[in-house]
């Protein structure tokens, strides 16, 4: 997985509203509001440790990357609420809160077509996908879903590594080109979802070392991407961290970034405790800020928080480049 700050001036002054858009580790209850969606977060024993030990819709023990972000970030305790919380709002009421912002991050989607199902555009008309789309920062995570389906599809799909590269760089690519050309071209980004990186790295001994190898390859792919983009696009700015390169200082370095288990999950039954979903009956552990890993895909409520404060603080290129996000949140929106 890539995670990327983008902010593509307007020529607007003001820091304007934050966007979250990518997979299960930013989604904060998007998934709640699709009945048949069998990628959910809101049951036992999700949310344990979330005010009131509620069940959010978080892939989380607690609070997740997207809430810790933006608390970083910007003023906000918390994410900005999944967009379709706020589409049974009145138009006022709407519009007061899509201009401070919304998340539409999603588990179960992917950068290519075939990734994952979930699809929004429905619910947006070309002048709400106008309004948000005019706004200047955007966070985005992209990847591993379609490295786990093309992964599961191993036997059948004879697609080599290096094409698949390719495939999803391109298509990154257009999609990115499509936000910066025509704000009405909206349905690629809220159909963007990727399992997390932490899954990839928990079960590297004996399913996903391939899937490692794709993740570093898509990183480099997507820097280069970047660097061009924002050469040829006059007033876009980014930043891309490299969650692969965070984990693993995680788990090389556990004591250090605050860990004590960083080869199990906390929720969950089986090998590592990440054979099996975390839900009720599930082998739960105690000291949870202590683990890396909450369930067999995710990080704990800890281990967002520490990731979170590598993306927006970090000065070392290995895990953000060309800067951090706290300064490109500094970036002025003038071209």
């Amino acid at each position: 997985m890539v995670a990327t700050m983008m902010k593509m001036a307007t020529g607007n002054a003001g820091h304007g509203a934050l966007f979250l858009f990518g997979d299960s580790l930013l989604d904060v209850g998007t998934n709640n509001h699709f009945n048949d969606s069998s990628a959910r977060a809101d049951h036992q024993y999700y949310g344990i440790d979330y005010p009131h030990s509620k069940a959010t819709g978080r892939f989380s023990n607690g609070y997740n990357s997207a809430d810790l972000i933006a608390w970083f970030l910007t003023n906000f305790a918390l994410s900005p609420p999944p967009f379709l919380s706020l589409a049974d709002h009145s138009a006022h009421t709407f519009l007061q809160e899509i201009f401070k912002g919304a998340n539409f991050a999603s588990a179960g989607s992917g950068i290519l077509i075939d990734t994952g199902h979930d699809k929004y555009a429905k619910v947006l008309g070309s002048h709400t996908a106008d309004i948000f789309l005019a706004m200047s920062t955007y966070i985005i995570s992209v990847g591993s879903n379609d490295f786990f389906e093309h992964q599961g599809a191993i036997y059948s799909n004879l697609t080599k590594p290096e094409y698949l590269i390719a495939n999803l760089t391109t298509t990154y690519s257009m999609q990115l080109q499509k936000i910066r050309n025509n704000r009405n071209s909206a349905t690629w980004l809220l159909s963007d979802r990727t399992i997390p990186q932490s899954n990839i790295i928990l079960r590297r001994r004996w399913l996903c070392g391939g899937m490692n190898d794709l993740a570093q390859a898509f990183h480099a792919s997507t820097e280069a991407l970047l660097q061009n983009f924002s050469a040829t696009n006059q007033g876009v700015f980014y930043s891309l961290g490299n969650t692969y390169n965070t984990i693993m200082d995680f788990i090389d370095n556990p004591r250090a970034n605050g860990f004590e288990v960083v080869d199990t999950a906390c929720c969950g039954n089986g090998t590592f405790n990440a054979e099996k979903k975390c839900e009720r009956g599930a082998k739960l552990c105690t000291n949870r800020d202590e683990y890396l890993f909450w369930d067999e895909f995710h990080p704990t409520q800890a281990a967002s928080r520490r990731a979170a404060l590598t993306l927006v603080f970090a000065e070392g290129p290995e895990f953000v480049t060309p800067m951090n996000f706290s300064s490109l949140a500094k970036v002025s929106a003038y071209v």
